[in-house]
């Protein structure tokens, strides 16, 4: 495997991740839940379903639309944390599928020659390479809290291997 084969492939499978395997398992989650059900926390110290969305929303427009793809970074960071119940599911879906689908545009038309090139990003200076690395990660880890919380709140079978 070359290195560029080897760039393509991290690359395409980083965007297959996003879009065809996480983001359906968060629409089936949601499809089950009330608006209330998705801003329910079971303590003061944890995080409702439509917090870890802002959170997601917001992370990958950090790393992906602004570090790698040039845009401003306006993310705040700490309201996707302080909100309580405003946004309905709906408007949270929305809002997770175009910023996936944004970085999944800034993805496809990502020079992979630039994969080991620093961005600074959070204050840190990382390669491309890991900041599609922790995007991708991040989700899995986040969607997997989502995917907990729906079970715990439904008390059944997502049917996952059925998408």
């Amino acid at each position: 495997m070359t290195l560029d084969s080897f760039a393509d492939r991290f690359i395409d499978q980083a965007r297959k991740f996003l879009l065809a395997d996480y983001l359906p398992k968060i629409e089936r989650c949601l499809d089950q839940l009330s608006d209330e059900q998705i801003w329910w926390r079971p303590n003061e110290q944890s995080n409702s379903i439509g917090n870890l969305l802002l959170h997601l929303s917001g992370n990958a427009r950090q790393w992906i639309l602004t570090g790698l793809g040039g845009e401003v970074d306006k993310r705040q960071r700490e309201k996707e944390f302080a909100e309580r119940e405003g946004i309905p599911a709906s408007e949270l879906l929305r809002q997770i599928k175009g910023t996936l689908q944004e970085v999944d545009d800034v993805l496809a038309g990502f020079d992979r020659s630039k994969l080991l090139d620093l961005r600074k990003i959070q204050g840190n200076d990382v390669t491309a390479l890991e900041a599609v690395f922790h995007v991708t990660e991040h989700f899995s880890m986040h969607s997997g809290q989502i995917i907990l919380l729906t079970k715990l709140m439904i008390a059944k079978d997502l049917k996952f291997y059925d998408l």
